[in-house]
């Protein structure tokens, strides 16, 4: 690929997710000097939701607001400014969301060149791929009709093929969250598959990127601690260079902040084992990674290594399994928590007495949750007398039926409630289906992709890899802290910055020492069996834990833990984002005269 010599390019970070903020758009093109703006829409979750729309109507499953909201009133800037668009918003029909941009284009009368990538759709070829399994735990595949959904995540090449031949505005199906990221920059810098510690590094940038204003503020741990412009945080510009490092920084002017705790938090988000970060260009090592704090608002990232792509495409299925019904209800006054769960017990023991009269089989699962007295935390839990609380009653259930039952029933025995109850008014809420996720690993060689831009087909054939290899002596544990006086107890929120997030039915929880000489006490507090109590109300795995050197962070791993994950699971918390704050609270012990010393 021809390099175009740059030595930086500038990026900016438009949407983390489908429904993120309309106006990024024009906040990033208003801070000016952009060569690229990343989208980012697609969580597994909305790719079923995707997948409902385009069987309803062929015309769709993409990102609709991706052109109504963020191109169309725009799309007079985008081409005055030279700027190149790169989005994941096509989901499950990419060329139906590049025909609508197209078609905004010719009512312009402008003659931007609008490219699609194709290939990551499994879904008519669905039966080549019955002999594999999942990645997780070797079940087999689900049935063909009740699949929504298959798509691979593709990388960042095609991308790269497309910027070369002229493309303005890039659309892809599903693709790694970093890939549009990295495309602009190998198509800028020219690099090559052998680039790896490039490849790795500019991941990273597009992993910073690509959740929005979660690198400037947003999800933040000292959130309480930013600016007052906070309701309007600045969207994340990455300046990348030729070797891959970065700085990340956002418009002047705009709230939030970018500082190490800030971009170290998303550094850690939902990533697995920080030395084999994988992604379908390159296996990134993050461990050596370093953040400085390079001036106001802008943090400097470096130290990113890679090593060759692998030679499978992770890929996601989304599959239905039943029907699942939802009900809360408010309880205020003394006792508020045993009169909300007595309550809940009273719906399930008459629902399922209605089950019984319907001929129907009993709920595959039930999930009694009370918000308000702290049963989150489990044992570690302080506050338990709390006079106001949201009781939530969940139920999976096969038949949309039987999951309807549960509304019913607990309406019913609202005059027979503890007192307290506050009842909804209105309409009450429906069965939805349950989505469950379902991974696998897929060789490369039996996936062929191509670019469309403008009708011109460019066929690329298939990627190509190595299988994945870690020499367990690359490891590093941070040195015992060596105790200078005596200890004390303070909770971690003192020490460390915490974020959370989901990766399927699994949770990650990376913890960033506010200052590395707290790293070891830290790593000796958190190990797995204390992690594993924090959350054995939830936890049906096991924990893994993996020191990262270059910030002394460590990246947490708590595997089946969040009830099935996404719209599969019952619990509040589906995605574990909140996984964080309940163990900041965890008492550590640190010397005396390290915290005197700040």
């Amino acid at each position: 690929m021809t390099s175009t010599q740059q030595r930086t390019i500038r990026i900016g970070g438009a949407s983390g997710f489908w429904g993120d903020w309309d106006l990024a758009l024009p906040q990033l093109l208003a801070a000016g000097g952009l060569d690229y703006v990343v989208f980012d829409y697609l969580a597994e979750v909305t790719m079923s939701i995707m997948a409902r729309a385009r069987a309803a109507d062929p015309t769709k499953g993409y990102a609709t607001d991706f052109v109504s909201a963020a191109i169309k009133p725009n799309l007079a800037r985008i081409a005055s400014s030279g700027v190149k668009i790169i989005a994941n918003a096509g989901g499950v029909n990419p060329q139906a969301c590049a025909d609508a941009v197209r078609r905004l284009v010719q009512a312009a009368g402008l003659t931007l060149k609008v490219a699609v990538v194709i290939g990551d759709d499994l879904m008519p070829g669905l039966a080549e791929f019955s002999d594999v399994r999942s990645m997780d735990d070797g079940a087999p595949m689900p049935s063909a009709e009740k699949i929504a959904s298959a798509n691979a995540y593709l990388g960042a090449f095609p991308i790269a093929v497309a910027l070369q031949r002229g493309a303005d505005i890039v659309i892809t199906g599903r693709c790694v969250d970093s890939a549009p990221t990295l495309g602009a920059c190998i198509h800028a810098f020219g690099w090559t598959k052998n680039d790896l510690d490039q490849l790795a590094g500019a991941s990273l940038a597009g992993h910073l990127l690509e959740c929005g204003t979660q690198s400037t503020g947003g999800n933040f741990t000292d959130w309480n601690n930013l600016d007052a412009q906070a309701e309007q945080l600045g969207y994340p510009i990455a300046e990348i260079r030729a070797d891959g490092s970065c700085d990340i920084t956002k418009p002047e002017g705009t709230g939030g902040a970018v500082t190490v705790g800030t971009v170290g938090e998303q550094m850690l988000y939902e990533i697995g084992d920080p030395m084999a970060y994988v992604v379908p260009d390159v296996v990134c090592d993050f461990s050596q990674v370093r953040l400085e704090q390079a001036g106001t608002d802008r943090v400097r990232v470096s130290g990113a290594r890679g090593r060759p792509a692998t030679d499978t495409y992770k890929v996601s299925l989304t599959w239905n399994d039943g029907w699942r019904g939802v009900c809360l209800y408010f309880f205020t006054g003394e006792d508020a928590a045993r009169h909300a769960r007595s309550f809940a017990d009273a719906s399930i023991r008459r629902a399922r007495t209605k089950l019984q009269a319907m001929k129907l089989p009993d709920f595959d699962e039930v999930l009694i949750e009370v918000q308000g007295d702290e049963s989150s935390y489990g044992a570690f839990a302080k506050n338990t007398s709390s006079r106001e609380v949201t009781v939530k009653l969940g139920v999976r259930h096969q038949d949309a039926r039987g999951a309807n039952v549960l509304t019913t029933e607990s309406v019913s025995l609202g005059l027979s409630a503890p007192p307290g109850l506050v009842m909804f008014l209105g309409a009450r809420p429906k069965p939805a289906p349950v989505v469950r996720l379902f991974s696998l690993l897929v060789a490369k060689s039996r996936l062929t992709l191509h670019v469309d831009i403008d009708g011109e087909r460019i066929d690329l054939g298939s990627e190509d890899g190595q299988p994945l290899k870690i020499d367990p002596s690359e490891r590093r544990t941070p040195a015992p802290g060596r105790a200078e006086g005596g200890l004390v107890e303070v909770p971690l929120i003192e020490l460390a910055w915490a974020r959370s997030g989901d990766k399927g039915n699994h949770a990650n929880i990376g913890v960033l020492p506010r200052r590395p000489e707290y790293a070891p006490w830290i790593w000796q507090a958190l190990t797995e069996a204390v992690v594993a109590e924090r959350f054995a109300h939830f936890l049906r795995g096991p924990v893994e834990r993996f020191f990262m050197p270059g910030t002394g962070a460590m990246n947490l791993m708590l595997r089946n833990v969040l009830g099935g994950g996404g719209v599969a699971s019952l619990r509040n918390d589906t995605q574990g984002k909140a996984y964080g704050q309940l163990l900041l609270q965890t008492p550590i012990a640190v010397p005396s005269t390290l915290l005197q010393r700040h």
